[in-house]
């Protein structure tokens, strides 16, 4: 198999984008307090251009988790063109979201968490430092986020 050449950091950063305005679910790792363990979950997320909105359960191990911590780690895309994303959490109960914005997740996801059953909570992450690679040859450049601004123009 032949690698693909290195993309420039212009690419990566419309290639970052288009997957956060077009994927639907991410990768979502967060840890207990205090040392607790990982965990890892699949969720769905609406992108707004510039915070991604996730809802999960609020008793699960995912909500407690971001809700305690503040922080996690996004993986977006298959290995081999993967966008990291350290950021952030504000937990939100439902009915701090605008109806718009409730609207706009479930459109975008295919559910509704303010119409279920069990009490979710939505968790808005504010990107701090996004990473995006395909292959070995892309790991230096990685970086196109840090601080919360982005390294490269558009």
């Amino acid at each position: 198999m032949t690698t693909p050449p290195a993309r420039p950091a212009k690419q990566r950063k419309q290639d970052t984008l288009h997957r956060l305005e077009h994927d639907e679910d991410v990768w979502v790792a967060t840890a207990g307090p205090e040392g607790g363990a990982p965990y890892l979950v699949p969720l769905s997320f609406l992108w707004d251009g510039s915070t991604l909105l996730l809802a999960t359960p609020a008793a699960s191990p995912t909500g407690r988790n971001l809700a305690s911590s503040g922080v996690t780690r996004l993986g977006l895309g298959p290995t081999r063109d993967v966008v990291m994303i350290d950021g952030g959490v504000l937990a939100l109960e439902p009915g701090e979201l605008s109806r718009e914005e409730g609207d706009a997740f479930a459109a975008r996801t295919g559910f509704d968490p303010r119409q279920l059953a069990t009490a979710y909570r939505y968790f808005r992450v504010r990107p701090h430092r996004m990473q995006a690679w395909r292959e070995a040859n892309e790991i230096e450049g990685r970086e196109l986020m840090r601080d919360g601004e982005w390294l490269v123009a558009d």
